[in-house]
C-alpha cells in the first residue's frame, strides 16, 4: 500500500512517499520537492559482522545524469566514480544519522540516495538526508530517529528556507542544518563574513522549519512503520567494570600525565601491555570484555579530569589555544607558502597562481561549472605516526578540504580585480586535532604571501564539548583525543568581523542555543587571538605577486577583430605564443588575458595583439615600415598585419619621378592616415606627416 505525507516547506510542497518503489529494501522513501525527486533506501544485514569494534554504516549519494536531462560526458557515457558534490553529500547523510544507531549494533547497514529528477530549486542533498531518516524510521532497522534537515539562506536581510541554486548566488548565508525535535545535531555551511548572533538566528530559524518535517516522518511511521528487529545492546558487567577501574586507574594516571601525544601514546601502549600481563587468570580469559571495560575507564578518566578538575590532556586551560609558530615563503619556488604549526598540528600550505586555462571544469547536474579557486587537503599516514598504503583522496580529505575552501573563498578578490586561477594545497605533516583549521590559517597566510589581495585574513579553530550530568565544558582548539572522547566537534572559521565557514557534529541529543552561543563566542575570542599571531608574520597581502608567478594583463579588443588574433586554424595565436612564451586567453566579448612571468615578453605579446586589432585613425600619424614598392607608390605597414597605400603623389611636396627616389623597402617613415574607405583600404601621406611634424612636433 502506498502511503504519503505532504507538507509545505518554503512555499513548496515536500512529499514523503513509501510503498510504491523499491519494496524489497528494508526501508524505502521517495522524496519529491519542486521538480526534484530522490529515492532513498535503507538495508541492514540480519547478522552482525564478527570481529569488529565499529558500526559498519555506508551512506551513498548518487546523481543520475538523466535526472537533469543530460547524457554523461566522457568516453563511456555512463556515470562513473562519485564527484566531489556526491562525496560531500554522502558525508552529510552519514554524520547526523550515525550517532542515532544503538551502541554495539554491528550489522552491515547501507543507505543509498539516488537523484532521479533535479531542478535548480529542489535541494537534492536536503531531500536525501530527510529521505534517509524517513527510510530508517519506517524500516525494522534499530534507529533512534527521526532527523530533519533544511538549507537556510539570507537574501536582502531576509532568512529563506531551501533557497534555489540561483538564490544562493546572491545569498550571504548558506547553511545546511539537521535537527531532532529538541536540538540541532549537525551544521554545514558558510557565510560572507556574518556576525555570530546572525548565524545563531539562521540556525534556529532552520530548527523551526525542520519541525514540520519531523511531524511528517512520525506520521509516516504510524502509517507504514515496521516493528523494529530485536536487538539488545551488550550490557556492561558493572562488577567487571569496577574491578578493571580499580586495577587500571593508577597506571592510567601515570600514562596520561604525559602531555605530548607521542609520549602519551607510548606510555598508554606500555601500560596496556603491563596491565594485560598482570591480569589474574579469570580476567585474562575474558580479555575482550576487559578491553572494552578498559576503553570505558579511559574515557571516564579523561572526561572527569576536564569536568571536575578543568585539566586537559596537554595541561591547557579550557579556553587556551596551543602555541603557534609561522614561517612564510617556506618553499622558494612556490608562488606563496607557509608553514603553520599549532601545538602538535602542522601544515605546509602553498598557493599557486594560474590563468583561466587552469580553471577546473565540473560537469554537474546543473550544467558545466568552472572553478577558479581550488583547495586540496592531503593527510598522509606519517602525520600521525602510521604506515599505510597511499591512495587517492578519500571522503575525509575531500570534506576537510571543502570546509577550508569555503572559509577562504569568501575573502577572495573578484575575477575582474584579480584575474588568476588560484590553487591551494595543504600537506598535513603532523596532526593532533584541528588540521582542517590549520589549513584555513595556513591557506590565508599562503595567499597573502603570494600577493593575493584578500578582503581580510581568515583563521579557524575547532571547539569541543564535554557534557556529564548537569555539568558541561566547552573546549577550545581541541586535540584528536578530545574530539574522539568528547560530545561535539564544532569548527568555526572567519575574519575579525564575522564567520565564513562552520561545521558542527553532535554525538549527544543536541545542545541548546545558550551553549551554542557560548561556543561561538569562545571561538571568536580564539579566532581573534590566532589572527593576532598571524599578523605578526604578515598583516596584509604583499604588494606584488611572487616573481615566479605569471603576470596577467587584461586588454579589450573589438570582438570583430578576434579572428585576426586567432588566425586560420589558430595559426596567428600559436605563433604569438611560440614567439613570446606567453599564455593567451581570448574570450567572446573581446577580453584578452595575456600571462607571462617575463614582463618584457608580456609587453611584447600585448603590443603584437594591439597591432593586429588596432583600427587606423584618420588624421593620426604612425611610424610605418615600407613593406613593398610598386610603380605607383609603396605599401606601408602602420601596425602588425595592417598596411596602407602611400601613393607616389603623397611622397613629397614636389613631383616625384620614381618611388625609390624617396623610400626603399624596410625604411621606417612617418605617415599620416588620410582616409579609410568602406572596404577598409587605407590611404597614407608622407608629405603631410612631415608637414605636421615640422609644425607641431611628432606624434607616436
Amino acid at each position: 500500500m502506498v502511503h504519503e505525507q505532504i507538507i509545505d516547506i518554503g512555499g513548496r510542497q515536500l512529499s514523503l512517499q513509501t510503498g510504491k518503489i523499491a519494496k524489497q529494501a528494508h526501508g524505502s522513501v521517495m522524496v519529491h520537492y519542486s521538480d526534484s525527486t530522490v529515492l532513498v533506501t535503507a538495508v541492514s544485514a540480519n547478522e552482525a559482522r564478527e570481529g569488529i569494534d565499529f558500526f559498519p554504516l555506508t551512506c551513498e549519494y548518487q546523481e543520475k545524469a538523466f535526472a537533469a536531462g543530460k547524457i554523461p560526458g566522457g568516453f563511456f557515457k555512463r556515470e562513473g566514480r562519485p564527484g566531489i558534490d556526491e562525496v560531500l553529500t554522502s558525508r552529510l547523510i552519514d554524520r547526523p544519522l550515525r550517532p542515532l544507531f544503538p551502541e554495539g549494533y554491528a550489522n552491515e547497514t547501507q543507505i543509498i540516495a539516488t537523484v532521479l529528477s533535479a531542478d535548480r530549486a529542489g535541494c537534492p542533498d536536503v531531500l536525501s538526508l530527510n529521505g534517509a531518516s524517513a527510510a530508517l524510521c519506517i524500516s525494522d532497522i534499530p534507529f533512534d530517529g527521526p532527523v530533519g534537515a533544511v538549507r537556510v539562506g539570507r537574501i536582502d536581510g531576509q532568512l529563506v528556507v531551501n533557497p534555489s541554486v540561483d538564490d544562493l548566488a546572491v545569498s550571504d548565508i548558506d547553511l545546511l542544518v539537521a535537527a531532532r525535535r529538541d536540538a540541532i545535531v549537525m551544521v554545514e555551511g558558510g557565510a560572507r563574513i556574518v556576525p555570530e548572533d546572525e548565524i545563531l538566528d539562521a540556525l534556529f530559524f532552520a530548527h523551526e522549519q525542520i519541525l514540520p518535517i519531523l511531524d511528517a516522518q512520525e506520521a509516516l511511521i504510524r502509517l507504514a512503520g515496521k516493528p523494529k528487529r530485536a536487538f539488545k545492546a551488550p550490557e556492561t558487567d558493572k562488577a567487571l567494570l569496577d574491578r578493571v577501574r580499580a586495577l587500571a586507574l593508577p597506571g592510567l594516571e601515570r600514562a596520561y600525565s604525559e602531555q605530548r601525544k607521542i609520549e602519551r601514546y607510548a606510555a598508554l601502549d606500555a601500560f596496556k601491555r603491563e596491565f594485560k600481563a598482570s591480569l589474574p587468570p579469570e580476567l585474562s580469559e575474558r580479555w575482550i570484555e576487559v578491553k572494552a571495560a578498559l576503553d570505558q575507564v579511559k574515557q571516564e578518566y579523561v572526561r572527569r579530569q576536564i569536568i571536575e578538575k578543568k585539566t586537559r590532556l596537554d595541561g591547557r586551560g579550557l579556553t587556551d589555544v596551543r602555541p603557534i609558530s609561522i614561517e612564510l615563503n617556506f618553499l622558494k619556488r612556490a608562488h606563496g607558502s607557509s608553514l603553520f604549526t599549532r601545538g602538535e598540528t602542522q601544515a605546509i600550505v602553498t598557493t599557486t597562481l594560474g590563468t583561466s586555462a587552469d580553471e577546473q571544469r565540473i560537469d554537474s547536474l546543473y550544467g558545466d561549472v568552472w572553478k577558479r579557486f581550488m583547495l586540496h587537503y592531503n593527510f598522509p599516514p606519517f602525520s600521525v605516526g602510521e604506515a599505510k598504503m597511499l591512495r587517492s583522496a578519500g571522503r575525509r580529505e575531500i570534506g576537510h578540504g571543502m570546509l577550508a575552501e569555503r572559509a577562504l573563498s569568501k575573502v577572495l578578490p573578484s575575477q575582474e580585480e584579480f584575474p588568476y586561477t588560484i590553487r591551494i594545497v595543504s600537506e598535513i605533516t603532523e596532526s593532533n586535532g584541528s588540521s582542517s583549521m590549520a589549513t584555513v590559517c595556513g591557506g590565508s597566510l599562503a595567499l597573502m604571501d603570494a600577493g593575493v589581495p584578500l578582503v581580510a585574513p581568515v583563521a579557524g579553530v575547532a571547539m569541543g564539548l564535554i557534557w556529564e550530568g548537569d555539568k558541561h565544558a566547552v573546549l577550545s582548539d581541541i586535540l584528536g583525543d578530545e574530539d574522539h572522547l568528547g560530545d561535539m566537534d564544532f569548527k568555526v572559521a572567519g575574519t575579525s568581523e564575522g564567520i565564513t565557514s562552520v561545521q558542527m557534529d553532535i554525538k549527544i541529543d543536541g545542545i541548546s542555543r545558550e551553549v551554542m552561543r557560548s561556543a561561538l563566542y569562545q571561538a571568536r575570542e580564539n579566532r581573534l587571538h590566532i589572527l593576532g599571531e598571524m599578523a605578526k608574520a604578515i598583516d596584509m597581502p604583499r604588494e606584488e605577486i611572487a616573481r615566479h608567478a605569471p603576470r596577467i594583463e587584461t586588454i579589450h579588443i573589438n570582438p570583430d577583430k578576434i579572428r585576426d588574433v586567432i588566425g586560420a586554424g589558430g595559426k596567428v595565436i600559436r605563433g604569438i605564443v611560440a614567439d613570446t612564451g606567453c599564455k593567451i586567453d581570448v574570450e567572446d566579448d573581446g577580453t584578452v588575458k595575456v600571462a607571462s612571468a617575463d614582463p618584457d615578453q608580456l609587453d611584447r605579446a600585448i603590443a603584437i595583439i594591439q597591432g593586429l586589432t588596432a583600427s587606423p585613425e584618420v588624421g593620426r600619424i604612425y611610424q610605418g615600415k615600407v613593406r613593398r614598392i610598386v610603380e605607383f607608390g609603396a605599401f606601408v605597414e602602420i601596425f602588425p598585419g595592417t598596411d596602407g597605400l602611400l601613393h607616389i603623389s603623397q611622397l613629397d611636396e614636389k613631383r616625384v619621378k620614381t618611388v625609390t627616389d624617396v623610400v626603399k623597402e624596410g625604411d621606417i617613415i612617418p605617415v599620416k592616415v588620410l582616409e579609410v574607405d568602406k572596404q577598409g583600404k587605407i590611404r597614407l601621406s608622407l608629405k603631410e606627416a612631415l608637414r605636421d611634424q615640422q609644425g607641431s612636433g611628432a606624434e607616436s
